[in-house]
C-alpha cells in the first residue's frame, strides 16, 4: 500500500517528509515502548505509536525505520520535525486510537510483522 493511499484513508496529515509519499508500505507495528521496536525487521513497515517525543524519531533512526504515524492526536513538535528531516523521516498525524488505525490498516490489506 502507497503512504499517500494510508494518509488519506486515515486523515492524516504529512507533517514533514511529504517526498516519500509515494513509497510503498508493507508491513505496519504499533508500540508505544521503543524497546520493542528496536528488535524489528522494518524494511517497508511503518511505525504507528502514541509517544511523541525525540526519543521515538531516535528509534526509528537506529531502526532504520523511514515512516513514523503518530496517533490518538498527538502533535509533532517543532524539535521532532526538525530531526526528522535531518534523518529522512516522513512523519504523520492522526486524531484517530491506536486500536482504529491497526483495525482500518489491517482491514485495508497491510501486514502485521508477526
Amino acid at each position: 500500500m502507497v503512504l499517500q493511499e494510508i494518509a488519506k484513508m486515515l486523515d492524516a496529515e504529512v507533517v514533514c517528509g511529504q517526498e516519500q509519499i509515494n513509497k510503498n508500505i508493507r508491513h505496519a507495528f504499533a508500540a508505544d515502548l521503543m524497546s520493542d521496536v528496536l528488535r524489528l525487521d522494518t524494511s517497508e513497515m511503518l511505525l504507528i505509536t502514541g509517544l511523541a517525543n525525540v526519543q521515538v524519531i531516535r528509534t526509528a533512526e537506529m531502526s532504520d525505520i523511514w515512516c513514523i504515524l503518530f496517533v490518538r492526536g498527538k502533535q509533532v513538535t517543532p524539535e521532532m520535525r526538525a530531526l526528522a528531516e535531518n534523518c529522512g523521516i516522513t512523519l504523520l498525524q492522526c486524531k484517530q486510537s491506536m486500536f482504529k488505525v491497526c483495525g482500518e490498516l489491517y482491514q485495508a490489506g497491510l501486514l502485521p510483522l508477526y
